[in-house]
């Protein structure tokens, strides 16, 4: 097997091992990236080679002496261009930020070079992370590892395409509107969307309201995952309602009796979620995967009105979206070098007023407490990861779906809110692919702080689950 092929977890303990040198590791995922890159567009701000390869061979150098410094040791990374990252450019995908070069790393930046990891460059991401498909005025489009014709998903997309392309080995990302998940399912690999401060960022302007958005970790395999979200998470007192719960993500995954689990199928929410055809048949398909497994499958209501829950949704978003554009504002001309979709954002948040706020915390509130009554009678939740089949590359945005028209650039991306808004982990799990080979995943919820067992869950998932999981994409 070629050293791109191993998994992360096989790859740390070859490394370790001394079976492969941190130096043909690097020069594999260099070659890699130099031959397939070029076409999708997954990796920006690439690094010099020879220093990348010098890295490697001082990471060689400390193994030589017994010197580990953990898991990532000598594994090319690339972080996402909206993470700070030293002496590499962070553009947010903006031309306004396209000189921007951090002095600093990012927090979750920090804990994986701490680990060992070398920054070979930044994937690439929507301009400010906005919207469901990966292109911006500094880099272009990333398009889909398995059809070049096609969006990536966002704003995790050049991550979820590195790793399906095996430019590398984990990817990290984050998550607001379904950024780890969607691109994850579009492009056949895992994405977790972490609980609520199980993964603090910093640094940050505001640490006490901003907590819709998490970064996380993305891998082909649930252990990959897990290995990197145990490197990712951990209380930080910078970030005061980061977790402090000494969840250990290294331990083990095999164990979890799943004769014992309930799962919920929301579906499209009782036909409330206009759906392109074949989604929700292929995610039934991966329902039947986890029934072989043992678990119980079982349609479930969602008993809430879900228009009001998306009400109170875009109060949040638009809150804290314009409070991430308004300096970029300050100076009026700057307008016209920022997309319209953010300026959208901006301009409606203008009309928000400190009650409008409170009141939408106030339905989220209600919400959060719903969504504990299901899993008085069930153990995980699952939904489409998307409403739509990854599309044209071309377009900005679906403008609608089955002839129902989308009202924002982001109503298309419905289905991933309710992870969100309720601060639940949630990964996004391949299960099959449409009739023109294009990939779909499925979103499965956990109980508050349940990430552990949603891992434990897509651990045993992929058991039963290679027939996706080996379809790789078809390469030139």
């Amino acid at each position: 097997m070629s050293i791109t092929e191993l998994t992360a977890h096989a790859l740390s303990r070859a490394i370790h091992a001394r079976e492969i040198s941190c130096h043909e590791v690097m020069q594999a995922y260099l070659s890699r990236i130099d031959a397939l890159n070029p076409v999708h567009n997954a990796l920006v701000s690439l690094q010099d080679p020879e220093s990348l390869l010098q890295q490697a061979d001082a990471r060689d150098a400390q193994l030589a002496c017994g010197q580990s410094m953990g898991w990532m040791h000598g594994m090319p990374q690339a972080i996402k261009d909206l993470a700070n990252t030293t002496g590499i450019a962070t553009t947010l995908g903006s031309p306004l930020m396209c000189s921007f070069v951090p002095q600093q790393d990012g927090l979750m930046v920090q804990r994986m070079k701490s680990a060992g990891c070398i920054v070979v460059g930044k994937s690439n991401t929507p301009e400010f992370g906005l919207g469901s498909h990966t292109f911006n005025e500094v880099f272009g489009v990333t398009r889909n590892a398995f059809d070049a014709t096609r969006s990536a998903g966002g704003s995790s997309g050049g991550a979820a395409v590195a790793l399906a392309l095996r430019l590398l080995p984990v990817a990290d990302g984050s998550d607001f509107m379904g950024s780890l998940r969607n691109p994850a399912g579009w492009n056949n690999v895992f994405g977790l969307r972490p609980s609520q401060g199980r993964v603090p960022m910093w640094p940050a302007t505001d640490v006490w309201v901003s907590q819709l958005g998490t970064e996380g970790p993305m891998g082909r395999t649930a252990q990959d995952v897990a290995q990197l979200l145990a490197v990712q998470s951990g209380f930080d007192a910078r970030v005061p309602l980061s977790l402090v719960d000494g969840a250990d993500f290294t331990q083990p995954l095999e164990g979890l009796d799943c004769c014992k689990l309930r799962i919920g199928w929301l579906a499209d929410l009782d036909g409330y979620l206009p759906m392109e055809g074949g989604i929700l048949g292929v995610c039934e398909q991966g329902l039947r995967r986890l029934e072989s497994l043992g678990c119980a499958v079982q349609p479930l209501q969602f008993g809430t009105a879900p228009d009001a829950i998306w009400q109170a949704w875009l109060v949040w978003r638009r809150a804290l979206v314009a409070s991430r554009i308004a300096p970029f504002l300050l100076k009026p001309k700057n307008r016209e070098l920022i997309k319209p979709e953010a300026l959208w954002e901006f301009d409606q948040a203008a009309q928000l007023s400190g009650t409008d706020f409170l009141r939408a915390s106030v339905q989220r509130t209600a919400f959060y407490q719903h969504l504990l009554t299901l899993f008085e009678t069930h153990d995980f939740l699952a939904l489409p990861v998307s409403q739509v089949w990854p599309f044209d590359a071309a377009e900005r945005w679906p403008s609608q779906i089955n002839g129902v028209a989308m009202d924002t650039y982001h109503r298309w991306m419905e289905v991933v809110i309710y992870a969100t808004f309720a601060g639940l982990p949630c990964i996004s799990l391949p299960v099959g692919f449409d009739e023109r080979g294009l990939p779909m995943g499925m979103q499965l919820i956990g109980k508050p702080r349940g990430d552990f067992e949603l891992l434990q869950l897509a651990h045993a998932y992929e058991q039963v689950a290679q027939d996706v999981l080996m379809r790789k994409p078809a390469l030139p």
